[in-house]
């Protein structure tokens, strides 16, 4: 039978890319060198960086599907997260870069001569990237690890920058700017990727609060498990790459033994675990009766 596991979806997609990055990489850094446009060369430049994303991507997962050890109690699973925002901060490099490029091109009033070799290059590119770019994204929604989502849209934004050079070496002929403007809007939307991956790198490393719809999930088979309301509350979440940790409190009767509590807790936890995927731990709280239910109480007695 074959590995089907997360780990092995995504080193596929890594290696895939790598490989593909690296062909298109040559053929544009070739058809820019012909066609003296320094938004294709960028554009290639680009394509390399994703190159080195895609074997930072392969080196994380490897790491991310380590084991819990003495060291990390939680796994390895930030690892990806890590990889996310190297790959982030590669983009910014790059994108000042070539900004500064586009600004000397403007500057000296540069003219890119396009040929047919830079059209036949530019459209290949264009169609092989987002394929590339429908892969990771596949990959992603199947493995839920976030560097193959940031590795998906760090392959689409190559595409959207090649189409931009398309249209430069359109009307490149008739306008001479046109080689120096692209260069600075592909400037611009690598810096714009960039940003994204980190802040989607970085979200998880701060904590995030957990969204609605599993707020509503712990309120409702809590209550339901214990056949009383258990007043949810505090709940906090933490991502470790794939695996999860969700700590939160709960109120019990006050007159219920420690041994209960711990049953029922126990048996919430195990819910969760099989229910979500999510190790949960849980802070008991007394479920405090507030003076007014306590005085009706006592009068029907």
């Amino acid at each position: 039978m074959k590995n089907t596991s997360p780990e092995k979806f995504a080193l596929n997609e890594g290696r895939l890319s790598l490989v593909g990055n690296l062909v298109l990489f040559g053929l544009k850094f070739w058809a820019g060198l012909i066609s003296a446009s320094s938004a294709l060369i960028a554009d290639a430049w680009h394509t390399l960086s994703d190159s080195l994303s895609s074997l930072i991507i392969i080196i994380a997962v490897r790491i991310s599907g380590k084991k819990a050890d003495d060291e990390h109690p939680f796994g390895h699973g930030r690892a990806e997260l890590i990889a996310a925002m190297i790959v982030g901060m590669l983009l910014v490099l790059i994108a000042v870069d070539f900004f500064t490029e586009g600004i000397h091109r403007l500057s000296n009033h540069t003219q890119a001569k396009y040929g047919l070799i830079a059209i036949i290059v530019t459209i290949a590119s264009i169609i092989v990237k987002e394929l590339m770019a429908q892969y990771a994204f596949s990959m992603y929604r199947k493995t839920a690890f976030l560097s193959l989502k940031a590795d998906g849209w760090h392959h689409r934004s190559d595409a959207i920058s090649s189409v931009i050079i398309l249209v430069g070496i359109v009307f490149g002929r008739f306008v001479w700017w046109v080689d120096g403007v692209l260069t600075l809007l592909v400037a611009l939307m690598i810096g714009w990727t960039a940003l994204q991956i980190i802040i989607e790198g970085v979200k998880p490393l701060l904590g995030e609060s957990p969204d609605a719809e599993l707020l509503n999930y712990l309120s409702t088979r809590c209550d339901e498990l214990m056949e009383m309301e258990t007043h949810v509350h505090h709940v906090h979440l933490h991502r470790y790459g794939r695996h999860l940790e969700l700590t939160f409190h709960l109120k019990l009767p006050p007159k219920m033994s420690l041994q209960e509590a711990h049953d029922h807790v126990t048996l919430v936890e195990k819910m969760i675990k099989e229910e979500k995927d999510i190790d949960a731990t849980i802070h008991v709280e007394p479920l405090s009766i507030d003076k007014e239910q306590l005085t009706k109480d006592n009068l029907t007695q």
